[in-house]
């Protein structure tokens, strides 16, 4: 009996060891993606405002840091596989969305459809997104260090509150100034016939798309106003199940 009892504590304390090591492993690398990122976003910050104060203009401002921005939002599709794997608690849905649709904008949006690269709005979601990210990023990270300023919990939980509707704002103008040239291009679409037998037109896709924003922003938006209260107030939220 005494020899069953100290094999399942050789066990337990392997099991509670093994948990330890990979929880050290997680919270390392989640470190070092954040410091990586937050670095990242300051980097092009900086080059924002080295461009403007240089050129006096945003004109050609997009362009300049193009290939960053490319790197960084893209880069940022791993932290979909953090929530699907379950090192971060979070929604894989609203990850994803958020970020499949940071990544639609760069590549298929701004990136693709020049004639709108020194567009204001370009620019303004450009302004936004980088703010969010170097306070959500330094956010992370201070918080995985134990280490959190009040001041970072504060930008986190309440720059959103004007910088996530101006984004939008920039995000759709973005979409909106760039239909004229889709249509007239037909960039990205198929008409018919053709051997796959499939029709798709991309200037339709993209009305869909800002035509999304009008159920999908309100629920990111009050789930960040929930997430508000509950963080910066200590209000228990009890979500409704579906």
């Amino acid at each position: 009996m005494a020899s069953s009892e100290e094999d399942g504590t050789v066990e337990e304390k392997e099991n509670n060891n093994k948990k330890r090591t990979k929880s050290a492993l997680t919270t390392a690398w989640l470190t070092f993606y954040n410091i990586a990122m937050t670095a990242g976003w300051l980097v092009l910050a900086m080059a924002m405002m080295r461009f403007y104060i240089k050129k006096g203009t945003h004109k050609g401002l997009y362009r300049s840091i193009a290939r960053t921005l490319k790197f960084f939002q893209t880069f940022a599709l791993v932290e979909v596989g953090h929530c699907a794997i379950g090192i971060v608690r979070t929604s894989v849905i609203v990850t994803g969305v958020q970020v499949c649709s940071r990544i639609f904008m760069v590549w298929f949006v701004a990136n693709s459809i020049r004639q709108i690269q020194n567009e204001e709005s370009v620019i303004l979601f450009l302004v936004v997104w980088t703010v969010t990210e170097i306070t959500r990023y330094s956010y992370y990270t201070f918080k995985l260090l134990n280490h959190l300023p009040y001041f970072i919990k504060w930008a986190r939980y309440n720059f959103f509150i004007v910088l996530y509707p101006l984004g939008v704002i920039g995000e759709l103008l973005s979409i909106y100034a760039a239909l004229p040239f889709v249509r007239r291009s037909g960039m990205f679409s198929m008409r018919l016939p053709n051997k796959y037998n499939v029709s798709f037109d991309y200037y339709y896709c993209l009305i869909i798309v800002m035509l999304s924003y009008i159920p999908l922003f309100p629920q990111l938006y009050f789930h960040m106003l929930r997430q508000r209260r509950r963080v910066l107030h200590g209000e228990v939220i009890v979500e409704k199940d579906d």
